[in-house]
């Protein structure tokens, strides 16, 4: 067992401890890395790891209509906490023809677009905060990131997202319980061109949605603010059941953001027009 797996707090024989080591072992031999610093707990608890193993990683965070600009915020905020400096890449892909086509190719488009932008100006061996429970989900990124040869060490190391949220807890993790929130464009149907202006209503949107839960208790409860049709919406929440006043304050909240048709649902699990095999 590792002095870090220790401080961990990880059995000596836990899958997790083992593999805790081996990232930790695969950071130091990378050397010089950058990371494409989405914000999200994943790249966050890469960077963390990083510093973990004796290595001062770059981070490097894309801003652009497909950001919502609270995770953007967050995103500099916690880099800054944790003394690390990242570079902003301002990169619009809603140019491109797969993403203003609303194609089922659309996340991949992106992605090389935008890691070839990243990989131009990274100083060191390119990473992603991809992680072993991705390969379980449909996920056209993640080809792209092998043509680029874009490196995934916590998919490497066999880390799943409640291992990283659960060695976060235990090495001092700032919100390990920080849920997954993709970026705006899996809030569109496959089909539908995005408007900049509704991807900044969705933004503002799911805002609002999380200051609503947070005062209902529900803090780290999962959401999607998901277009079903045109002036059609859903509030997906991960939970059993809503207080009716918290539906309501939900709904009235949303009409006065430009969400006039909007309902909220309850579901086991949330998620996006991203990672499915067929058309949600």
């Amino acid at each position: 067992m590792t002095d870090e797996s220790a401080n961990a707090g990880l059995a000596p024989k836990d899958d997790a401890a083992r593999s805790w080591g081996m990232l930790l072992d695969r950071l130091r031999g990378l050397g010089r890395l950058t990371i494409a610093f989405s914000g999200g707990v994943d790249s966050r608890f890469l960077a963390h790891a990083a510093l973990r193993a004796g290595t001062v990683p770059e981070l490097v965070h894309v801003r652009g209509p497909h950001v919502a600009p609270a995770e953007t915020a967050f995103a500099l905020r916690w880099a800054r906490s944790q003394g690390l400096e990242a570079r902003v890449l301002d990169l619009d892909p809603l140019a491109l023809p797969e993403v203003a086509a609303g194609d089922r190719e659309r996340c991949y488009a992106c992605k090389s677009f935008l890691f070839r932008r990243i990989a131009d100006c990274a100083r060191g061996a390119l990473c992603d905060g991809s992680n072993a429970s991705d390969a379980a989900q449909f996920r056209p990124g993640l080809r792209a990131l092998r043509e680029l040869g874009v490196l995934s060490p916590l998919a490497e190391a066999g880390l799943a997202k409640d291992d990283i949220r659960r060695i976060g807890r235990r090495t001092g993790l700032e919100w390990p319980d920080q849920q997954s929130r993709a970026c705006l464009l899996t809030r569109l149907p496959y089909g539908m061109s995005p408007e900049r202006g509704l991807l900044v209503r969705l933004a503002e949107g799911e805002r609002v949605v999380e200051g609503i839960l947070h005062q209902a208790g529900l803090a780290d409860a999962p959401f999607r603010l998901r277009v079903r049709d045109t002036d059609c919406y859903e509030l997906h929440v991960a939970a059993a059941s809503l207080p009716v006043h918290v539906i309501e304050q939900l709904i009235g909240t949303l009409h006065g953001v430009g969400f006039p048709s909007s309902r909220v649902r309850c579901m086991s699990a949330v998620s996006g027009y991203f990672d499915a095999t067929s058309h949600a």
